[in-house]
Order: structure tokens, then sequence, then C-alpha cells
């Protein structure tokens, strides 16, 4: 009985630490403040966060991906901060992907794309510099260097902005050519998108009518600050067939809000990245 005691306590404190978050640092949005000079820009990927932490590869909230051990041969031994990505607008076949309980062959599609190095104490620039060298050991396709860039305008910026959008990926990075790696959200970095996102509950479903005769017509959801409202924009025939439950958290995008807080022309994007 003692030796079953101790196994069971062993067991938890294995899954308390797999569920604890890794110290990671934390976008916040764009604003025009900032001399773009000084930033380096990439892609902003619309994948899952990953984090290597030296041994294992963790999702943000700290749980464990079931990993083929050939994804991650010879990857460092030091934590690495990177998006799990297959490419513009496959996010669903990412997540379906890496929830899998069980090593599998869709990871074969999959890339851990890596923006930055949590324990070097680096500013950014010199950090791009060593991850490229960690690139070069690893020699891996499944583990490669999102492309950072420079630009000296806004004009180019917006410019740039719309052609990454055009082509279907979501938006840019900028990240502060000088910052040391700041565990939190923090204004080193910024993610610029063409509309703003946010998460909210879901309340009820409202039923469609017309077309949407017998299917979902909107969903009413709240904000994390008591915002209520509908969404009844940007469902699938699919979805509409079976939305989001009662409960669940989703993702929507809008522009702008009213003077009162509700979100502007907002339209449903997913339910919320559901991990193990």
């Amino acid at each position: 009985m003692k030796y079953l005691t101790i196994l069971i306590l062993l067991f938890t404190s294995l899954c308390v630490a797999y569920e604890t978050p890794p110290a990671i640092q934390l976008a916040t949005q764009y604003n025009l403040k900032h001399d773009i000079k000084q930033y380096w820009i990439s892609e902003k990927l619309d994948g899952v966060r990953g984090y290597w932490n030296g041994s294992e590869l963790l999702t943000k909230n700290g749980n464990l991906l079931h990993t083929p051990k050939w994804f991650t041969a010879n990857w460092p031994t030091y934590p690495i901060d990177g998006e799990l990505w297959i490419g513009r607008h496959q996010f669903e076949q990412t997540i379906s992907c890496v929830k899998q309980q069980k090593p599998n062959m869709c990871w074969k599609k999959i890339r851990f794309m890596i923006f930055d190095l949590p324990l070097s104490k680096a500013v950014f620039t010199q950090r791009i510099d060593e991850i490229k060298e960690s690139v070069e050991k690893v020699n891996s396709p499944y583990f490669q260097a999102i492309s950072q860039f420079k630009l000296s305008s806004v004009a180019q910026l917006n410019q740039k902005l719309k052609t990454i959008v055009k082509h279907k990926g979501e938006g840019l990075m900028l990240h502060y050519q000088d910052a040391l790696y700041t565990v939190g959200r923090t204004n080193n970095i910024m993610k610029l998108k063409p509309y703003q996102d946010a998460e909210a509950v879901v309340l009820k479903h409202i039923t469609g009518k017309g077309k949407y005769q017998g299917m979902l017509g909107a969903i009413q959801v709240k904000t994390y600050d008591g915002i209520v409202f509908k969404i009844g924009t940007g469902f699938s025939d699919k979805e509409r067939k079976t939305p989001p439950p009662v409960g669940s958290t989703i993702t929507f995008k809008y522009i702008g809000k009213t003077q009162k807080g509700v979100p502007k022309f907002a339209s449903f994007l997913r339910i919320r990245e559901q991990e193990q």
C-alpha cells in the first residue's frame, strides 16, 4: 500500500509539471508610435505555439506533445520558443495532428518554426544568429528558423501586410532589435493583423432563417470583460450544422469597437485551441 501511494504521488507530480505553462513572452498589438527601422519583422504564423524545454515539446499551456522520436532527433538541450506550422491557412490540420495521443505520421507535414531562445542573454539581433546556428547544427527539415527581415517605413510595412494577407497569411510580427527575452506580455514584440481578434464564451444558439433554416443562424457570446453580443457570420455550412457547443470558448475577429465596447463586424474564426 505504501509503495502504491508513492507511485500515485509521483504520477501526480509529473502531471502537474506538464500542466505548468512554460515561461514565455507574449506580444502586444502594434501601434504607430515606433520607429520601424529598429524592428525585425516576420510573418505571423497561424499555427500552434510550441516550447521545447530541452528534452520534450510542450504546448504554451505546459501540456506534453506526443511527437515521433525522429521529429525531435538531435534537437538542442536548451529551451526554444517557436510555432508548430504546416502552412498558411492550415491551422485545423495542424491542431488535429498535435492533439494526437500517440506519435503519428502526420508530423511529417509539420515544421517547428523557431522565433526565440528563452535562456539566451543576447539581444534579439544576436539571438537571430544564434537561432541560425542551432538550425544549421540540427540540420533537419522539421527544425527551421522563421525568416526575419527589416523594412524602412510604415508604407512598406502596410504593403508587406497586404501581400501576406492576400496570400492567406495571418499578419506580421515586429520584434525590437535590442530587446532581451522577457517573460510575460511585452511591448518589445508586437503583432500586426488587418483585424483584431478576441475570445468569448458561447451562451446560446440562435436558430437560422431562410437558407439557414434548421441550422445555426447566430451565437450569443460573452467576452471576458462582460460584453454580450451576437455573431452570425464566419461559419461554414458544416459549422452551422454542428455549431460550437454552449459553454465553449471561441475566437472571433472584429474591426474596432462601438462606444459601448461591443466588437464591430464580428466574425467567427474557430473554437479555441483544445489541448490534451
